[in-house]
């Protein structure tokens, strides 16, 4: 449980949206998928969302910008992914228009704050660049 004042990967809010974000599909629309699923698009379903933040924080470990960019690159990847097997969920009957654009509007969502989060990342590797006495590494 997060507790206040509370440091590091807790505090980076793409993270814990992308996160709440996979449990909602996990414990809300992964269950609607027929069972004959189970193991074809409800588990890639499952796997491309739950990618979303785990790539994202896998990036933040790594403490450089460059490598944390990267994996933030892959997110992306993971979102693009996550909205292709929720078309298809919808194209096959599974889920209905409502929560089709709910969700696609949540991925746009959480595109735009990685997209926030990368430009960020990109003007502190600048930052670096500019005033070499700064180590390149940082603390998060």
């Amino acid at each position: 449980m997060m507790t206040e004042g509370k440091q590091g990967l807790d505090t980076l809010n793409i993270w814990k949206k992308a996160l709440d974000y996979a449990v909602e599909i996990c414990q809300n629309l992964v269950p609607l998928l027929p069972p004959e699923e189970k193991w074809a698009l409800a588990s890639q379903l499952r796997r491309s969302v739950q990618s979303i933040p785990a790539n994202i924080a896998e990036g933040y470990g790594r403490y450089t910008y460059q490598e944390t960019i990267r994996f933030c690159y892959i997110a992306r990847g993971s979102m693009a992914e996550t909205k292709t097997h929720l078309i298809l969920a919808h194209r096959l009957g599974y889920i209905n228009d409502i929560s089709l654009q709910r969700n696609l509007n949540r991925l746009d969502e959480l595109g735009k704050m990685l997209h926030g989060y990368i430009t960020h990342l990109r003007k502190q590797k600048t930052h670096i660049k500019e005033h070499p006495d700064v180590d390149e590494d940082y603390e998060t």
